[in-house]
């Protein structure tokens, strides 16, 4: 990992792997309603986690995520938040539904004691967003969250 500054209790990595953080077994990333996860990080889920895979396309099917939403998926290790950031993957992330969503994975963390979520920049690769209002947006909800370290690798070291 190169470059690590801190701010609050978010930890910006500007390049590295999410899965490779040492001591941190919880991830989140963006996701669309319409149940496609075929580019970027949102693949890697996809390849690690199949049957959350499985899943999300059924939740997604059914209607039943929704813009704003979080898809808590627990596996051996940990868990993966899936943030209803977009409605497609062909359209922009929404900044209101980073904000819910956000705001939904934090209190489910602090409902399991979860202290350490790490995520790459959401909203801001194919979700099309501005990564600097998208920062002023994740400072600003993880500051009301002292006790959870948020680790936001800005660039993904590794192969999509």
């Amino acid at each position: 990992m190169h470059g690590i500054i801190t701010k609050k209790m978010v930890i910006y990595i500007e390049r590295g792997d999410i899965f490779k953080i040492e001591n941190v077994n919880n991830f989140a990333h963006g996701c669309n309603c319409a149940g496609a996860m075929g580019k970027g990080i949102a693949f890697q889920f996809r390849k690690r986690f199949p049957l959350m895979y499985t899943q999300y396309k059924n939740l997604c099917a059914s209607g039943n995520f929704q813009l704003g939403d979080v898809f808590l998926y627990q596996f051996n290790e940990g868990f993966v938040f899936n943030l209803a950031t977009q409605y497609s993957w062909k359209t922009k992330a929404d900044e209101n539904a980073i904000r819910t969503s956000l705001t939904k994975m934090l209190d489910i963390a602090c409902e399991y004691n979860i202290k350490q979520i790490a995520l790459p920049k959401i909203g801001a690769g194919l979700g099309g967003l501005d990564w600097l209002k998208v920062k002023l947006i994740i400072e600003d909800i993880a500051s009301k969250y002292n006790d959870i370290n948020l680790f936001v690798v800005e660039d993904f070291d590794g192969d999509y």
